[in-house]
This record gives structure tokens, C-alpha cells and sequence, in this order.
């Protein structure tokens, strides 16, 4: 059944919103991992999405339907696709220390590709031929990426591949928070799917946090600090509304996007002294094909 709003060109909007915040947190988060642990970092970014959102929903009378928290099914729900999203930021930190936010960004794309795979299995739905080249191209594409790195994660295995793997495993969370999210929002708005993950995660992180660092944080640290929990609410409210008016399909094609900006920044632009990931022409048209390949499978006409 489709309970799409038919306004396509927002949820293209919104969609597009997410790829570029998206894009942009791996650079933010590697630079405020210079300061803070994964851990702490992570309990930032869900408490201050959190702190952002919960008044903006008071002012606009958009508070949550306590009743439906009440149903044991969809409060469990709830609170394991929370565990989800917090281990999708948690690992994605760990892994993101070790590595680089060019890396990062590009192994993160197995994320929206776990979640379409994920459809042959749940909702039955056979990929096309097309699919299965955008598939191909997309591993291809990972393959020539890290071509310098094969050997940090699949011999060698030290701190580098460790964090590529972390990362891997954050992909996996979030394609079952892809999942869970479709699901919930034919009970509940994405307002108040996120503002539950958002407290869920950030009460799960408190008791191994470590916030002794904040006192030397000067104003330009702080303000990079807050950054991370605003883009995080822009990134994932645009996110789950986008899933209300375009296909999820079509809306983790835009995500796909994120790489190319990620990319482009830390090469090009210098960012904070940040180490650039050193790309040669291989590792660049893996990235490209990366993204191709993703946006392919997306897209593409299913096989009947």
C-alpha cells in the first residue's frame, strides 16, 4: 500500500538536505574527536538533537501521543530501533577515529545498500538486472576505493581496518533503523520516532561518558560541538520525513550523494588541519563508481 503524500519535490528536497548534512558530519565529528571520546561524542549529538528538538515541538504543539508509548509493541519498538540509532552513531565514531572522513563516508554507503538488500529478504522484492549491475559496480567501487587499504583490513587487519569494519557495522544498524523507522511511521510521526531515539540513545551513552574536557572548551570548540547536534537533527528529521512523500528507494539514491561532497571538501579544502584520505585516481573513480552504483540499485526498475 502506498501512503506516500505525492509531494515529490519536497521529499527530493528533504532528501537532498540529508546527503548534505550527511556529507558534512564526518568532517565535524573528526575534528571534535580530537577533544572528546566516541562515546561522549556520540551522547553530544543525541542529547543536543534532542535538547534542539523537544521545545521546537512544545512551541509548535507537536508533542508526542503519550498514549501510543503505552502500547507495549510499539514502545518496544521504539526503544530497539533507539539501540539501533545509537549504535549507528557509536560505532560510526569509533570506526571514524581510526580512519578518515573521506573512508568513512564511503563505507557508510553500505548502509542505504544493506537496506535495499534487506527488501529481497523482508518484503520479498527481486532485483532487476539493472539492480544487480548498480550492486556490482557499487563493490567494485568499494574495491578501488580502499585499493591502498586491502591489506590494513583483510590481511594485516590493525587499527585502520578495525575502524573500516566499526564503520561496516554502523551501516548494518542503520539499515535496520531504516527498516523499523518505515514501519513505525504508519503509527507515529517522524517528529516522534526521532525524539524518542534521540533521548533513548543519549540516556544509553550517560554512564560511560566522560565530560571532564568541556571545561577547557573554548567558544569556537563549543560552537563546532553544538554544529554536530544540529546537523544531526537536520540530517535525520529530513531523513524520516523525506520517507513521507518519495519511495525509500529514491530517497537513499540522494543519500548516496554524501561521498562526492565529503570527498570534495577534504581534498580540496583545506579543513581544520585535517589528514586528507591520499586518493589516486583509482580510489577517486571508486568513489564515484560507489555512488553510481548506489544510486543504480536504488532507482532502478525492480524485476517482476
Amino acid at each position: 500500500m502506498n501512503n506516500l503524500s505525492g509531494r515529490r519535490k519536497l521529499g527530493f528536497l528533504l532528501g537532498l538536505t540529508a546527503a548534505v548534512m550527511w556529507g558534512l558530519i564526518p568532517i565535524a565529528l573528526k575534528g571534535m574527536l580530537t577533544l572528546l571520546d566516541p562515546i561522549t561524542m556520540t551522547f553530544f549529538r543525541l542529547s543536543l538533537a534532542a535538547a534542539i528538538l523537544t521545545p521546537l515541538l512544545v512551541a509548535t504543539r507537536q508533542l508526542p501521543n503519550r498514549a501510543k508509548y503505552l502500547s507495549p509493541k510499539l514502545a518496544l519498538r521504539l526503544l530497539g530501533t533507539g539501540v539501533l540509532v545509537a549504535g549507528n552513531y557509536g560505532l560510526f565514531c569509533f570506526g571514524l577515529e581510526k580512519t578518515t572522513p573521506e573512508a568513512a563516508e564511503v563505507m557508510i554507503q553500505i548502509a542505504p545498500m544493506l537496506l535495499l538488500l534487506a527488501g529481497l529478504w523482508i518484503f520479498k522484492e527481486p532485483f532487476s538486472t539493472a539492480q544487480w549491475c548498480g550492486f556490482g559496480c557499487f563493490v567494485f567501487g568499494l574495491m578501488l576505493f580502499f585499493n591502498h587499504h586491502l591489506a590494513d583490513l583483510f590481511i594485516a587487519f590493525n587499527a585502520y581496518g578495525m575502524g573500516l569494519l566499526m564503520v561496516a557495522m554502523s551501516g548494518l544498524c542503520w539499515a535496520g533503523y531504516g527498516i523499523s523507522q518505515k514501519l513505525l511511521l504508519r503509527e507515529f510521526n517522524p517528529q516522534e520516532t526521532m525524539l524518542a531515539f534521540y533521548w533513548i540513545g543519549a540516556l544509553l551513552m550517560v554512564p560511560f561518558c566522560d565530560f571532564s574536557p568541556l571545561a577547557d572548551f573554548d567558544l569556537w570548540q563549543s560552537t563546532l560541538l553544538l554544529s554536530c547536534g544540529v546537523i544531526t537533527l537536520v540530517a535525520y528529521g529530513s531523513f524520516a520525513e523525506s520517507l513521507l512523500h518519495i519511495e525509500a528507494s529514491r530517497a537513499s539514491a540522494l543519500i548516496a550523494l554524501s561521498p562526492l561532497l565529503t570527498v570534495a571538501i577534504m581534498q580540496f579544502i583545506p579543513v581544520w588541519g585535517l589528514p586528507a584520505e591520499p586518493l589516486g585516481w583509482l580510489s577517486l573513480l571508486g568513489a564515484l563508481m560507489v555512488v553510481v552504483g548506489s544510486m543504480t540499485t536504488a532507482v532502478a526498475t525492480k524485476a517482476e
